[in-house]
């Protein structure tokens, strides 16, 4: 009887299901597609909010989105190899402005004229739509 009652209770220090979340997806060829997006070291994650409001004020009123439970999501991800769920995220930065370009009459230390600074990636991007 003790395994019926305990048997799915989760471990302590195991976090618990979110319950439902709101999980943005773009068009697909047959209905929606979970949007995928990369952590600041590049890797693949997947982005899920707990409130609606919470999905548009980080990425906008546009976006489409579903409900999905997480392990739902989990199930959707796992065949693609990711394995990073980020719940609630707030760390969508706006583009950084490109630097001042350096006038191409002015040149560098080797003689080289130097290029435009490259604008950083920003913490939390989509993947190819």
């Amino acid at each position: 009887m003790a395994d019926a009652l305990y048997g799915d209770d989760a471990e302590p220090g195991e976090p618990f299901p979110a319950g439902r979340l709101c999980v943005p997806v773009r068009p697909g060829t047959r209905g929606c597609v979970t949007r995928l997006f990369r952590t600041p070291v590049g890797d693949r994650t997947a982005v899920a909010f707990t409130d609606p409001a919470r999905l548009r004020a980080v990425l906008g009123t546009d976006q489409p989105w579903i409900r999905l439970s997480e392990p739902a999501l989990r199930a959707l991800m796992n065949p693609l190899d990711v394995r990073e769920l980020r719940i609630d995220p707030v760390l969508t930065a706006p583009a950084p402005a490109l630097a001042a370009a350096v006038p191409a009459s002015v040149g560098t230390a080797s003689g080289r004229t130097a290029e435009p600074a490259r604008p950083q990636s920003r913490p939390l991007t989509a993947l190819a739509s």
